[in-house]
């Protein structure tokens, strides 16, 4: 197996690291309660998924 003879410089491993960032999830509107939510997710707010209810809420 062939091994690199010299190192990368600092500039190359950062260019190559340019794109390991964190991204904000893109968020949707939830049709019920006109919250922000992540989309093809039940909506932490109100419980709701395709207009119907998943899960349980408890309110306080």
């Amino acid at each position: 197996m062939p091994n690199p003879k010299r190192r990368h410089s600092k500039r190359r491993t950062s260019t190559r690291r340019a794109h390991d960032f964190l991204r904000k999830p893109g968020l949707s509107e939830c049709p019920s309660c006109h919250q922000p939510k992540t989309p093809h997710r039940a909506c932490p707010h109100c419980g709701n998924y395709k207009g119907r209810e998943v899960i349980e809420v408890e309110e306080s």
